[in-house]
């Protein structure tokens, strides 16, 4: 399985540019997820369209909040790999959040169809972060 922690890293760095808008967003002591997601072969394209025509909608109406969403751009992560990230309240809201997303009718629908003709995602690797004082996203 392929792994992407140092891209994972490189590209969350650059998240930080974002710093100010966020903050101004009321970003006090909220909880960022990052979740990387691998596709099985030649399923990329699917994740991504799932994403842009429901995912992001529904994520948005259980209160999680888009950060970011990224593609790697070197291969083999390229062509099979989806990072972004999200911000909640805390992390028992992000718990709460994911829960009712999972048990969303309209979202049990969408990835029914959407995986009609297998699953699409191979590994979702989720991290919990805390920002740091000087990362300007408390």
């Amino acid at each position: 399985m392929l792994r992407v922690v140092p891209a994972v890293l490189f590209i969350w760095m650059g998240l930080f540019g974002l710093a100010g808008e966020v903050a101004a967003q009321g970003a006090m002591n909220r909880v960022y997820e990052l979740r990387t997601y691998t596709t099985h072969p030649d399923r990329l394209d699917e994740l991504i369209q799932r994403f842009e025509d429901h995912t992001i909608r529904l994520f948005e109406k259980h209160g999680m909040e888009s950060v970011g969403y990224f593609v790697p751009q070197d291969e083999p992560a390229s062509e099979n790999t989806l990072i972004y990230v999200l911000a909640h309240r805390n992390r028992e809201e992000a718990m709460a959040n994911w829960t009712a997303f999972s048990q969303d009718p309209e979202w049990q629908a969408v990835r029914a169809a959407s995986e009609s003709d297998g699953p699409i995602v191979e590994e979702v690797v989720r991290v919990f972060m805390d920002p740091t004082a000087f990362s300007g996203l408390r």
